[in-house]
């Protein structure tokens, strides 16, 4: 079984953030998930609190102005 390198993805996901997981922990599991190193999240939340998480992928890291981004 051969492995097909990931197709480029560009974007915005919504993810929403269960309890006892940093942002940067969500950003390390996506970019394992879809092979990419492109990913940051737009908002930070506290690793106690759940909430829906900005994630900006491919391009579309470039739609949020510099310093708005956190590509942990």
């Amino acid at each position: 079984m051969s492995l097909q390198s990931p197709k480029e993805i560009d974007g915005v996901l919504l993810v929403d953030k269960p309890m006892c997981l940093t942002s940067h922990d969500v950003v390390y599991r996506l970019r394992r998930k879809l092979q990419m190193k492109k990913i940051g999240h737009a908002s930070t939340l506290d690793p106690m609190a759940t909430g829906v998480l900005v994630m900006l992928i491919g391009k579309a890291t470039r739609r949020v102005p510099r310093g708005e981004v956190c590509n942990d």
